[in-house]
């Protein structure tokens, strides 16, 4: 999955568990909270696993520009 499909999805991951977290709050379901609050982190998780692609990927550009000046 590339870094723009990671931070998507976490960021619809981290939406849809505030969502249930409010509905699990609403309807009294703590199973329902705490499924949510897991979606959320997991969220959390994809989003910055986009973004430590994307600063790996500016690092091996900028590393291949200055290799590619000294030639």
């Amino acid at each position: 999955m590339g870094s723009m499909n990671d931070k998507i999805a976490g960021t619809a991951n981290e939406a849809m568990g505030k969502v249930k977290q409010g509905v699990g709050h609403a309807v009294g379901s703590e199973k329902m909270k705490i499924d949510g609050a897991a979606q959320e982190l997991k969220g959390d998780a994809q989003k910055a696993m986009g973004e430590g692609k994307d600063a790996l990927k500016k690092g091996a550009n900028k590393l291949a520009d200055e290799t590619n000046r000294k030639l």
